[in-house]
């Protein structure tokens, strides 16, 4: 429940902020300066390292790249609302990975709930669609796969990682490393390492705070729950993010066909933890 709260408060800024002020470079910044240096330290001395853990951290930092850098690329092309839930139309592609690679189990009503979850996603994407949005497609597409893979190998780093400051200090390496990609992107663009435009300080720390602490929430449910089953669970944050956003910021575009889109995405969460 955590985790999704804190997923809503970043989603919700992300819709605020202006692409031009690119909004996930500052984010991971904060989070970088707030946040990473105790888990770095936590995880550094609290793991016993192995060749295993190296791969999976390596792998893990080298998604995060793709992500980060496939997301701030589709949302140069389409709003928030098209772009984020299409990525995180993911849980099913998780899925089918888990269940090819490493033996993931999954009963019929968590791959119905899935889908049904997903059905729901891309009903809410389809509202913010315009025919100019399509170059952002393949760069959400990118995005999803990236999720797909960290996904996986976070939940295998579980073994390796005990705490949960451990945890954050795992992702924060791959939230680095995405950081200085995009901060050499900007370099070859813009010929500056940092955007010429800059979001609110508060906006920043709590996005910060949140874009770290949540994921390593996540990565802890998959101690007991699939991967693919914590991802779809975070959902939740989008469904609570477009009710917050109708009633305080009177954000009423198509509002039937995102309320509706957001009940369906309900019940297959809903399918996925009761039967």
């Amino acid at each position: 429940m955590l985790s999704v709260l804190m997923h809503v408060a970043w989603n919700l800024i992300a819709r605020q902020q202006s692409r031009e002020a690119s909004p996930l470079w500052w984010v991971l910044l904060a989070h970088l300066v707030i946040v990473a240096p105790w888990g770095v330290w936590v995880m550094c001395h609290s793991v016993t390292w192995s060749p295993h853990l190296m791969a999976l951290l390596t792998v893990s930092a080298l998604a995060n790249v793709i992500y980060f850098r496939s997301l701030a690329a589709a949302y140069n092309h389409a709003p928030v609302s098209l772009v984020y839930p299409l990525v995180r139309s993911s849980p099913l592609l998780i899925a089918c990975w888990g269940t090819w690679l490493f033996g993931h189990s999954l009963d019929a009503a968590s791959w119905i709930g899935m889908g049904i979850s997903v059905l729901g996603l891309l009903w809410l994407a389809s509202s913010a669609w315009q025919h100019q949005n399509r170059k952002a497609l393949p760069w959400a597409a990118l995005a999803m796969l990236s999720t797909s893979v960290y996904s996986l190998s976070d939940q295998r780093a579980t073994a390796h990682v005990d705490s949960f400051m451990g945890l954050v200090g795992y992702l924060s390496v791959g939230y680095a490393a995405a950081w200085l990609s995009m901060c050499w992107d900007l370099k070859i663009k813009t010929g500056s390492w940092i955007p010429r435009k800059r979001i609110g300080l508060g906006a920043g720390l709590v996005g910060g705070f949140c874009i770290g602490i949540a994921y390593a929430l996540v990565i802890h449910a998959m101690r007991e729950l699939t991967a693919a089953e914590a991802v779809s669970y975070t959902n939740a944050g989008i469904v609570l993010a477009q009710v917050l956003s109708m009633i305080l910021f009177n954000d009423r575009h198509d509002w039937r066909q995102r309320l509706s889109a957001s009940l369906l995405i309900t019940a297959g969460l809903t399918v996925m933890a009761v039967f």
